[in-house]
């Protein structure tokens, strides 16, 4: 086993292309379930210059039923998307919230898709899709995150902070950054690199010197106050390493929904089953069973069973009971694997994972979701409904089943 080694994860900004259309997409999921907490919805969003068009699969009492919309509900939904994208801070020439023009291509959702997810007389609600989900945790950082990933968002995070406040005037919505750790065991001993494009007005670059070193000075800064002192020694730094980048977010590249799935979740340091959240209400397993695998990996490494680990779990779509379960703490464990999955299936109120008992125990049908579609899905603090998949209230009960 290697114990030196260099891992990177990236990040990007809310005004990232493919970000814009995340958020797009969980403002109509929160729009949706705000209405109908039964709500099915499965949206994707297209972002380009000045056009922004929604497509996917609804379902919405009161709101979308027998294939026809309520009166002004797809004025409300315009709004919405309009309201997203000006919240960002795009009033740009080539994307702007009240410029764009919009396409409204939802429709009902599949009846042979509701048939089997809907519970009825001899059948619990089966899950929305097949697939495989995972869930990570490590003792690395405060937020049980992979270091990479935690300092990439916090850079981003605090420079949209900044932009939005005005103290960062010289910024622009669209942000990419980028964090080389080296490791020496299973610790992060030293940054070696990090890179941030950052989208910016108009003269902050190579052409005029002194504002292209102000900027390069600002970003710096937060990376010194992101990062630990100790680990910024030998750091390499590449600040806008292209030159300049005036035209940015959906009028530089276009956006999709779901194209981000490694920043949402892990920066590549766990697997993923390759489905993607944004858009999706919580009857799809893609969401709600990645969501509760981190909140099950979180609890094993907060409870002491292990430093890392990794839960796998596995549906088939209309079938309520997963078809497996797979932990793995990397040799970390106190215990052994096949004991902590068998505790996990043995707590009653997690009700055998099927896909209602997951939605019931986190509370999923609410609209929560706009504020998981920047800057992770993971790591984020748990606060009243927000983020329910980072509580550590399984400590004591795996404690328990484990005693």
């Amino acid at each position: 086993m290697r114990t030196t080694y260099l891992f990177t994860s990236e990040s990007v900004s809310e005004g990232h292309p493919d970000k814009v259309s995340d958020q797009i997409s969980d403002a109509i999921v929160d729009l949706f379930l705000s209405k109908d907490p039964e709500a099915r919805i499965a949206c994707e969003t297209l972002t380009t210059t000045n056009l922004v068009v929604l497509a996917g699969e609804i379902r919405c009492k009161g709101v979308y039923e027998n294939g026809e919309w309520a009166p002004g509900a797809e004025d409300e939904i315009e709004q919405v998307v309009r309201n997203t994208v000006k919240r960002i801070g795009y009033e740009q020439d080539g994307f702007h919230w009240n410029n764009l023009k919009f396409i409204n291509r939802l429709h009902g959702q599949s009846a042979h898709i509701a048939q089997g997810v809907d519970a009825g007389a001899n059948k619990d609600e089966g899950a929305g899709d097949q697939g495989i989900m995972f869930g990570y945790a490590t003792d690395e950082t405060p937020g049980y995150m992979p270091a990479t990933l935690y300092y990439s968002h916090q850079i981003l995070e605090r420079m949209a902070a900044d932009r939005h406040s005005g103290a960062a005037p010289f910024l622009e919505p669209d942000a990419k950054s980028q964090v080389t750790l080296r490791y020496e065991g299973s610790l992060p001993v030293a940054a070696t690199a990090v890179v941030v494009s950052t989208q910016h007005k108009p003269g902050y670059d190579e052409d005029n010197p002194a504002k292209k070193a102000e900027l390069e000075a600002y970003v710096k800064k937060v990376v010194a106050e992101v990062i630990p002192p100790v680990l910024l020694r030998e750091t390499e730094y590449f600040i806008n390493p292209t030159g300049k980048f005036e035209i940015g977010g959906p009028d530089g590249d276009a956006g999709l929904t779901g194209r981000k799935i490694i920043v949402d979740t892990y920066g590549g340091a766990a697997p993923h089953g390759g489905g993607a959240f944004s858009g999706k209400d919580p009857t799809k397993v893609d969401r709600s069973a990645a969501y509760i695998t981190r909140y099950l990996a979180k609890n094993v490494v907060a409870a002491g069973l292990a430093t890392r680990c990794t839960i796998q779990i596995a549906y088939a779509i209309g079938v309520s009971k997963p078809l497996s379960l797979y932990v793995d703490t990397h040799e970390t464990g106190t215990v052994g694997d096949d004991k902590i999955e068998a505790a996990i299936l043995g707590i009653a109120k997690l009700g055998g994972l099927t896909p209602r008992a997951i939605r019931t125990h986190l509370g999923l049908n609410k609209p929560i979701y706009q504020p998981t579609a920047a800057y992770g899905h993971f790591g984020r603090k748990a606060e009243g409904d927000l983020f329910p998949w980072e509580r550590l209230d399984l400590v004591e009960d795996l404690k328990a089943a484990l005693a």
